[in-house]
């Protein structure tokens, strides 16, 4: 581009104003900004390698070299991270934060403490605040996890749990229930 005007400042900063009307300016550091001809968008790339972008409406983007990360703050409070293992991080204005990792697994973090994974194969593992689990198959099963007990639902309507003391309960959907102690020895069946 054409320069139009040309002005070096005493502390070593030089401004160079483009007949497009942009404005390039040049720090002794090596940082230079670039103010586009509307005003609003603006691009200071640092001596380091970091690129900032403010653009017209107040998204800002900003590349860290070093890190490879790209961090988008939106106008409306919403930031993206960009990891250069093709991890991706949305943290929203309400505190919810979405991770989406390079396997394309989605993981949700709430503000009251639940957590939520979305594994590629349709599984779904959610974690209560109480460190509680709940995991939801693509074949139907379903599995509870407590500190009390961990419980397998079929989805033929066959439970079993199995408690923390190693007894084991299963429940048919015909009405049987079979038990078995820590050892798989049956203590109780009821055969119908």
């Amino acid at each position: 581009e054409e320069i139009q005007r040309e002005t070096a400042y005493p502390d070593g900063k030089v401004e160079k104003v483009l007949k497009n009307g942009c404005h390039l300016i040049f720090f002794p550091n090596g940082t230079w900004k670039k103010v586009g001809s509307d005003g609003k968008t603006v691009t200071i790339t640092f001596f380091n390698g970091d690129v900032k972008q403010v653009m017209p409406d107040q998204t800002v983007i900003y590349y860290y070299a070093d890190a490879k990360t790209t961090h988008t703050t939106y106008a409306d409070g919403l930031e993206v991270l960009q990891f250069s293992n093709g991890q991706i991080e949305k943290h929203y204005p309400d505190g919810k934060k979405e991770i989406t990792f390079p396997d394309q697994t989605i993981k949700n973090l709430f503000t009251d403490g639940q957590e939520e994974s979305i594994f590629p194969d349709g599984t779904i593992v959610r974690v209560q605040r109480d460190g509680s689990k709940t995991i939801e198959f693509n074949n139907g099963q379903r599995e509870l996890h407590t500190s009390q007990f961990k419980r397998r639902e079929y989805p033929d309507g066959t439970v079993k749990t199995v408690y923390m003391n190693g007894q084991q309960e299963t429940k048919y959907v015909s009405g049987r229930v079979r038990v078995k102690d820590k050892d798989g020895n049956i203590i109780m069946d009821t055969k119908l």
